[in-house]
């Protein structure tokens, strides 16, 4: 369990948050170096070099978002320069890829950045540039919400790269290119000029996760336990009846992969901070009979933030780092009321769920604003873990910044250093967005201006 006696207040992470910076710096310099980007993404390190992996392209948006962090972390013109150009120049092929569920990691963490950044006025407006952003993340969105499947009970999901019979966990945090879209004032224009509500499509997709990913131990099968989560949802693609949970990257079905957890975690909480933005009479637009009202779905939202939260701590050692799955074969061997081992010899840790959790956390315990606030202190807690060693990486000749990070454990994808029986010691590139991304949401709490992902238009 997460140790939530933790005490430190924002203002103690400011040498932290420092050190991340620097270091991300470092990295993302030294990946610009030598990178190609006619060689793809990159998506994680073997022997600290990163490489790319053709499965889907979901990752290259992280690389050229973390230099939009850093600049906004250190101020240093050269990151920005770097950012925007490589958006400009490379970004544009995700904007209209028809063929992933992805788009809220490429094209938010890029455009959505850079938007971001004119409307908080940390880099001049320019009437073009902002014109240019903002069109390119309402075709995003768009696209994004085209990939889509209905199901009966005014239910739908975007479906994943598998096909339509498959709905991931993952997906959740690729909600937010709906988001901006339709804060933007984008539609989705369909058969015969029908006007589709990216909102409704956002709840929809929303709901259908929760029903079917998310678990609230309400006896829907054998290993029903509140706030588990499955990493993806089958549905007979004929009729859109659903028929089992499965597993991409997790160890089975029934267990709990713990980034898909963590996916949930963040998703759901980032869209409650949205939708609070929002009037009431927008929610009633939508005509969703389940979410009648605002006060519905913000209900609703935060039932499933917080089961999945309090899951999450439940599970993970008190450092606040997780192992890979809760059902991983190997864990009965290890003492999870320790902190995480990394380089133990049964299970690898994931750093990389920590640092997307460790987001939700925070967002979560924002929203709720209670006194005894157990998020904010888990939250807190995981990102004092994160943001030193063993975890910050400050070896030179490493590219990577968050270490100890998993992609894919069951196809045996990830690096095993010599003499080791469980891959260690390497990185991703969404564990170093999400670790610059944490860095940079500490730093806007510490200065008493929570930061906010979404730009409404004009």
């Amino acid at each position: 369990m997460i140790d939530t006696s933790f005490t430190k207040s924002f203002s103690e992470y400011a040498s932290l948050i420092s050190a991340v910076a620097a270091e991300g710096a470092e990295k993302v310099r030294s990946l610009a170096r030598r990178w190609r980007t006619e060689d793809g993404a990159p998506v994680f390190t073997r022997q600290g070099r990163y490489t790319a992996r053709g499965w889907t392209e979901w990752t290259q948006g992280f690389q050229f978002g973390s230099a939009l962090l850093v600049y906004e972390l250190t101020g240093e013109p050269w990151f920005l320069k770097y950012g925007r150009n490589q958006t400009v120049q490379s970004m544009s092929i995700h904007l209209t890829h028809l063929g992933v569920h992805d788009h809220g990691f490429n094209n938010i963490s890029t455009y959505g950045n850079l938007l971001r950044l004119i409307a908080q006025r940390k880099i001049p407006q320019q009437d073009w540039e902002q014109r240019f952003y903002e069109l390119a993340l309402k075709v995003s969105g768009a696209v994004q919400a085209a990939r889509w499947k209905d199901l009966p009970g005014e239910l739908g999901y975007i479906y994943s790269f598998n096909g339509p019979q498959s709905l991931f966990a993952d997906t959740i945090r690729s909600l937010r290119s709906l988001a901006q879209a339709y804060l933007l004032g984008q539609v989705l224009m369909g058969e015969q000029d029908l006007r589709i509500n990216l909102l409704k499509r956002l709840l929809q997709h929303a709901e259908t996760t929760a029903r079917y990913i998310v678990y609230l131990g309400t006896g829907r099968d054998r290993w029903d336990t509140r706030g588990r989560t499955a990493h993806e949802a089958i549905f007979n693609p004929l009729n859109g009846s659903f028929r089992n949970p499965s597993t991409q990257q997790g160890y089975s079905p029934f267990s709990t992969w713990t980034r898909g957890l963590s996916w949930i975690l963040l998703g759901f909480a980032e869209e409650l901070e949205f939708l609070n933005t929002l009037e009431d009479e927008k929610i009633r637009e939508a005509g969703l009979p389940y979410f009648p009202d605002k006060a519905t779905v913000l209900n609703r939202f935060q039932e499933i933030a917080q089961a999945v939260a309090d899951y999450y701590m439940d599970t993970t050692p008190p450092d606040g780092i997780p192992y890979w799955d809760t059902g991983a074969p190997e864990l009965h061997n290890l003492d999870l009321t320790k902190p995480a081992d990394p380089e133990n010899p049964f299970e690898p840790v994931d750093s990389s769920a920590a640092a997307i959790a460790a987001q939700g956390l925070l967002r979560l315990g924002q929203h709720i604003k209670t006194g005894d606030n157990r998020y904010l202190a888990a939250g807190l807690r995981t990102a004092y873990t994160l943001m030193q060693e063993p975890y910050l990486c400050t070896k030179k000749d490493h590219e990577g910044l968050l270490l100890h990070a998993v992609y894919h454990r069951p196809n045996g994808w990830d690096y095993v250093p010599k003499g080791s029986s469980t891959p260690h010691g390497e990185s991703c590139m969404w564990g170093d967005y999400h670790l610059l991304e944490l860095a940079l949401y500490l730093e806007s709490l510490r200065n008493g201006e929570p930061y906010r992902f979404f730009v409404k238009g004009e």
